[in-house]
């Protein structure tokens, strides 16, 4: 089981809620302002992770699910290169599908860890559209249900609907956000974690600095924070626990992998573009995100003159048609990829790169240790 509080049992021993901590907050000195509210005194990284998580990563790495290139093939190398992989449910058309992937996923990870008790097999994760137009949310939930994931990652509304069934089977959901009020509405109904979907992130993304939006959380909220945004190699990974957060969350890094379901002139796209081509803008689902530029233009748009949508636009229906499956979506850290290995070698080469990271900052560390200051 993963380590969720008991029946009956206070969530807030296990991590505070935002309106809880918020309320301890406004009582503080200093006119409300205190230190980041924690679980306790220099609360460790595994202390604030859920169970399912403790021991079982190579990288302290999600990887976000993405819009058809997130697939089993994908899904299944990076659980097995120690890091969280993740789908859509929406991914599965039709939604029958769903059933074989969560089976075949489920079972090829359970083999993984039979096989090599000692290995880190990292857990998967399934991403849920909590919206009115997705008429196939209850259908997915219940199949995730059946199959007991271990994560579940919601978007958009508050999941209330969605917390109470996965937390019966022992569960987690982690919810994306990109402001204060929407990780407040979230904490709320009960999430196990926040997914800081900041400026630069790709797909659907906030505008806020991460520096900002982890800091302002970190002020009330001491649970499980997950940071989104440009996160390419294994420096912004360590950079993003440096500033706060529990785990990074990539996903345009990996869309330039052998096994993920994108075409290769989008991997080629992803290879050769730079921050200055990526477009943020509402117009394709009505959430603001940010895409390829090139590929707007080759789907016969002006990227300078896209209508203005709005939030009416959002259609997440299993009836609807994807009209625009070929304007690619990616974050601003594209600047920094330029090749497309398979998942295994891409998860060594970022452990590689965030093991020489903590080396250097070991060393800053001695440079500029000074007496504490009282």
């Amino acid at each position: 089981m993963i380590g969720l509080p008991e029946a009956g049992e206070d969530r807030g021993a296990w991590h505070p809620s935002g309106r809880a901590a918020r309320e301890r907050l406004s009582g503080a000195e200093s006119g409300g302002r205190e230190r980041a509210v924690s679980d306790g005194p220099e609360q460790t990284l595994s202390g604030r992770l859920p169970e399912a998580l403790r021991g079982r990563l190579a990288l302290p790495v999600i990887c976000a699910p993405m819009f058809i290139v997130s697939g089993p093939e994908l899904v299944i190398a990076q659980c097995l290169s120690g890091v969280v992989g993740s789908f859509p449910a929406l991914n599965a058309r039709p939604a029958a599908l769903l059933d074989e992937w969560l089976t075949r996923i489920t079972r090829t990870l359970a083999e993984a860890r039979a096989a090599d008790p000692s290995r880190k097999v990292a857990p998967f994760a399934v991403n849920q559209i909590v919206h009115a137009s997705n008429d196939r949310l209850a259908q997915d939930v219940e199949a995730c249900v059946r199959h007991r994931v271990p994560i579940i990652i919601t978007s958009l509304r508050a999941p209330d609907a969605v917390i109470r069934p996965v937390h019966a089977y022992g569960g987690v959901v982690f919810h994306d956000v990109t402001t204060v009020r929407h990780a407040e509405k979230a904490l709320e109904a009960g999430v196990d974690g926040l997914i800081l979907v900041c400026a630069g992130a790709g797909g659907h993304a906030g505008t806020l600095s991460p520096f900002a939006l982890v800091g302002e959380i970190r002020r009330f909220y001491g649970g499980p924070l997950i940071l989104s945004g440009a996160i390419t190699s294994g420096a912004a990974i360590l950079a993003a626990q440096a500033m706060g957060a529990d785990l990074a969350y990539m996903g345009t890094r990996f869309i330039a992998t052998r096994e993920a379901n994108a075409a290769p002139a989008y991997k080629d796209m992803i290879a050769g573009s730079a921050a200055a081509d990526i477009l943020y803008t509402p117009y394709f689902t009505g959430v603001p995100g940010n895409y390829l530029t090139p590929s707007i233009r080759a789907a016969g748009l002006d990227p300078e003159a896209l209508p203005v949508r709005d939030k009416a636009a959002m259609n997440f229906g299993s009836g609807g048609v994807k009209a625009w499956r070929d304007v690619w979506g990616a974050g601003q850290g594209v600047g920094t990829i330029a090749d497309a290995p398979a998942t295994a070698d891409l998860v060594a080469h970022l452990a590689r790169e965030y093991a020489a990271a903590r080396g250097r900052m070991a060393g800053l560390s001695a440079e500029y240790a000074g007496e504490a200051v009282p």
